[in-house]
């Protein structure tokens, strides 16, 4: 078992979990409608090219390129207009020197253009001659069969989740149904006798609980499928039957509360007791959120958080969302600082203990031009200051606090 509170990094934390891990969600094939928002469980390839022909980019006139060059108003390129190109119709007669076709913005080009000329470029001599008051260059103002995606090729990678766009990409790719991963289902379950639900009015001693359904917003949003299992008493054998339960229903467990030191403190042994490796780390050096469990259980994921609001609010965003999202870790510079992408200055000083990583609830406000982040008062215990953050700043484990002028990174709510 992990030594309690012996504080690990968030980096170390992620890589323990992240080399025992053995999220295998199942997949299903859905139409482009049901895929917004899944992830891709294989690379998906383009069946024809994207565009399927040469094509205009604009109203106007295809061309030989080489016929309009030195064009000028006062000395145009004079070209014999063949005929038109209608939208949605083969061009079939390719086009010789000196010659040229009226073509719409998206029109097929014919054989041998290789370039458009805009129609405000042009002056109309009658209704077979027109003058190129300008030169145009090989390529311009026209979009090559295939230049967008050519057939075969890649078009989204396994584990990418699809957007908007992706949808109308897959579209114009001849994709109309792929293979997705199912959503993680993940059992949240919350912990202490002193827990009552919300329904409820607390007696002495009572609090509502709060963590159950701020975790379910977090994991729902994260294109999870949560459910919650109810408040569980501390007591080993009650958790034990619970936890058991839920890692057979589920792909990962979210124990809330039960994660501090006390002698009715038995979330680490109950996990313990469910399978290999069990707890691999119990406390991360970070604030808040330091008495968090991190263990796998037969590769699943099983987390502890902290009873605290926001501590188990800053430990899903770091450890948790992540898997949901990718199934994985950022895995280098690039994904790590998309995380905290906002730089913003700090507008008072904040400090913080060396070797432990500090998240600080932000207000974000514009301040002549610049991203300004006011800290927002209040202990890890109170819901209320999510509320009012706008985000989380970052304090990074190698300094000592901020200086009101310096920039952090946040990362938006």
């Amino acid at each position: 078992m992990a030594e309690l509170f012996k504080a690990i990094t968030v980096a170390q934390a992620r890589e323990m979990i992240g080399r025992n891990l053995n999220l295998q969600p199942p997949v299903k094939r859905v139409s482009i409608t049901e895929a917004l928002g899944k992830r891709v469980a294989g690379d998906i390839t383009a069946e024809e090219d994207v565009p399927g022909f040469d094509r205009s980019t604009m109203d106007g006139f295809a061309v030989m390129a080489r016929d309009t060059f030195g064009a000028m108003e006062s000395l145009p390129a004079y070209l014999d207009v063949d005929g038109e190109i209608f939208m949605g119709k083969e061009a079939s007669l390719a086009i010789v020197g000196g010659r040229t076709w009226r073509v719409p913005t998206g029109g097929m080009l014919p054989p041998g253009a290789d370039a458009v000329v805009m129609v405000e470029h042009t002056e109309e001599l009658d209704g077979r001659t027109i003058g190129v008051t300008r030169p145009v260059a090989p390529g311009e103002n026209i979009v090559r069969r295939g230049e967008d995606v050519s057939t075969g090729s890649v078009v989204l990678a396994r584990g990418h989740s699809i957007r908007p766009q992706d949808m109308g990409f897959l579209a114009a790719a001849g994709v109309h149904s792929l293979e997705v991963e199912e959503p993680l289902r993940v059992t949240i379950i919350s912990t202490g006798d002193e827990v009552v639900p919300p329904e409820r009015s607390p007696g002495p001693g009572q609090v509502r609980d709060v963590n159950s359904y701020t975790l379910y917003g977090m994991a729902g949003q994260c294109g999870a499928y949560p459910v919650i299992a109810g408040i569980i008493k501390d007591d080993f054998q009650t958790l034990k039957e619970a936890m058991e339960k839920a890692l057979t229903g589920s792909d990962m467990v979210l124990l809330s509360g039960g994660s501090s030191v006390g002698t009715r403190d038995v979330s680490s042994r109950v996990i313990e007791s469910l399978g290999r490796p069990g707890v691999l780390f119990h406390g991360i050096s970070i604030k808040p959120g330091k008495p968090t469990i991190g263990a796998v259980v037969d590769g699943k994921p099983v987390f502890g958080l902290p009873g605290h609001p926001v501590s188990a609010m800053v430990v899903f965003a770091l450890l948790v969302e992540p898997l949901l999202k990718t199934g994985r870790y950022p895995q280098n510079e690039r994904e790590k600082r998309l995380e905290f992408p906002l730089p913003a200055k700090i507008n008072r000083n904040v400090r913080s203990a060396a070797g432990r990583e500090d998240f600080l609830r932000v207000e974000l406000k514009m301040e002549q031009g610049v991203m300004v982040a006011e800290p927002v008062l209040g202990k890890s215990g109170l819901i209320g200051t999510m509320v009012r953050a706008e985000g989380l700043a970052r304090i990074p484990i190698e300094k000592e606090g901020v200086e009101a002028g310096e920039y952090v990174l946040v990362r938006p709510f």
